[in-house]
This record gives structure tokens, C-alpha cells and sequence, in this order.
């Protein structure tokens, strides 16, 4: 596919933290968490830098919204067992960067987490999981809920409200067919393409200002960079990989040559049978 936009996950990097682009961000954020976010700032944290000779595919956003809320948005291309650790981590740095000391706990700022990934992380059927802090009593079956002064107070009416949200859009598990605005977004993220008939808000903006034709000579030259990076990275990944599962196997023909070996078959048996050398069957 001859890709026409730049890849969202760099874009974030460079192009998306210019206050004239922020209505790309706001469009996407507003389908996902459908409602109109308006954004403040970007909130320049320690794990929010960007390098112009990074190689890691690691890509923090902290956004502060007209709410006030805090949004992190994470993009990962690299498999993190960890990842789901990572996340809270993340959170909990952020709330805690971003409460000025002796503040009431009233005032801790709602985080909300979004985590575009390219690799298998835990296992579902969908591409789209949102989660959120609900409590259940364990004997009445019931759900907790604020009082009508804690609601006057934190201004939210529900308890998950208080709480992180984290969605993790799982890109490589979208099928492609946009079935409505949101999934738009997603067809970008996995493809970096903008049809002509889609409608999500903020890509209309989106492509305009992301094309790769658009780009400066000194931008088109880092982009260029950042996805030699990229391939260097999988292709790292692949070989790690490939070399995990030969070792593998090479301990399995290894137990299988030994078991025949210790049974008195010939070693032409076993040769034939394993693929191992002579000389690797006579050090068994």
C-alpha cells in the first residue's frame, strides 16, 4: 500500500503538539471517548520529552483538557509483557506530578489513559477495551455510589468517574472495515490512510496537515529516520524470535537423538530421523 499520511505515532511526536493542530487531537479523542474535548495544553512531564535522536518506540502525549482531566496517550509498536504495569505506572505518576503539595484529595485530577498498541497485549476477540474502577458489594450484590454531598463535591456522579479510565485500542486486530467514525481513526493508525468518505472528526484536518507530501525537506528527512528505526526494531524482533524458536527445536532433536541414541538405534537412524550431524549425536 503506498501510505499518503504520516504515521499518527510520529506525528505525535512532532507535529500534533503545535496548538494549531491540537483539533486533529481533539477530533480523535472526542469520537473515543464520545464527548467534546477541548484541549488546554500539553503538559510538558519528564516521561513526556521528545529527541530527535530517539530510537525507541515508546511515545508519551500528557494533554490537559478544558476539564481539567489529565489524558495520557501511549503508542507502543514494541511487544511489553509488562505492559499492563507500565500503564499504571504511568497513571500513578501522573496524578501524583500533578497534585501540588498539601492540596485536599479532592482536588487530584482525573487521569485518563490511552494506550494505541501494535502487538498482542493479553488475550480478547475485540480491538477496543475500556476499563474502569466500579465497586460491588460482595454480599448484597450491590453497587457502591456517592453521596449526594460527595457529588456536589467532586462534581461527578458516579464513582468510576473519580477514577483512571484506560482504553487500549489494539491496532493490529482491526479488520479494516470502518463500521463507524471511530473506527476511522483506527483505519488511519493501522494503515496511514485517509479515505475520502470518512467522516470522524479531526480527520478532515488530519489530512491536510499529515501528508507526507506536506512535509518539510528536515521533517521528511526525521521521519525517514524514525522509520528506518522502525524496520530496524521488528527486524530485530523478528530474528530474536526466529532464533528463540530454533533453540527450541534443537533441544528437541537433541532429546528425541538421545532417547534412540541410549535405545541402540544406529546413528544413520537417528541422523535421518533428527537432521542432527554424527558429531552432534556422539556428544550426547
Amino acid at each position: 500500500m503506498s501510505r499518503k499520511h504520516i504515521r499518527f505515532d510520529w506525528a505525535i511526536k512532532r507535529l500534533l503538539r503545535d496548538k494549531a493542530n491540537f483539533g486533529i487531537l481533539e477530533g480523535f479523542l472526542s469520537e473515543l471517548i464520545e464527548e467534546d474535548i477541548v484541549i488546554n495544553a500539553i503538559l510538558e512531564s519528564e516521561g513526556n520529552q521528545e529527541s530527535e535522536d530517539d530510537k525507541f518506540n515508546r511515545v508519551d502525549l500528557l494533554v490537559e483538557n478544558s476539564k481539567k482531566e489529565l489524558i495520557i496517550i501511549e503508542i507502543q509498536n514494541s511487544h511489553e509483557l509488562d505492559y499492563f504495569l507500565r500503564i499504571l505506572y504511568g497513571i500513578s505518576k501522573a496524578i501524583v506530578e500533578y497534585v501540588k503539595e498539601g492540596q485536599p484529595y479532592s482536588k487530584v485530577k482525573k487521569v485518563i489513559s490511552i494506550n494505541i498498541i501494535y502487538f498482542n497485549l493479553g488475550q480478547g476477540k475485540d480491538y477496543i477495551y475500556k476499563g474502569e474502577t466500579k465497586f460491588y458489594g460482595l454480599h448484597q450484590k450491590d453497587e457502591l455510589e456517592l453521596t449526594p454531598s460527595q457529588k456536589k463535591l467532586f462534581k461527578k456522579d458516579k464513582i468510576e468517574e473519580l477514577y483512571p479510565e484506560i482504553y487500549l485500542i489494539k491496532v493490529n486486530q482491526f479488520n479494516d472495515l470502518a463500521k463507524d467514525t471511530l473506527d476511522e481513526w483506527i483505519y488511519f493508525f493501522k494503515n496511514s490512510e485517509i479515505k475520502d468518505n470518512f467522516k470522524a472528526k479531526g480527520l478532515k484536518e488530519a489530512n491536510k496537515k499529515l501528508r507526507i507530501a506536506n512535509l518539510p525537506d528536515k521533517d521528511r528527512r526525521s521521519y525517514e529516520r524514525y522509520l528506518d528505526n522502525l524496520h530496524y526494531q521488528a527486524s530485530i524482533a523478528e530474528t530474536l524470535k526466529f532464533e528463540a524458536e530454533e533453540k527450541v527445536r534443537q533441544t528437541e532433536r537433541e532429546s528425541i537423538a538421545k532417547a534412540l541414541k541410549d535405545n541402540g538405534i544406529a546413528i544413520q537412524i537417528i541422523i535421518e530421523s533428527t537432521g542432527l550431524t554424527k558429531e552432534e549425536i556422539e556428544k550426547l
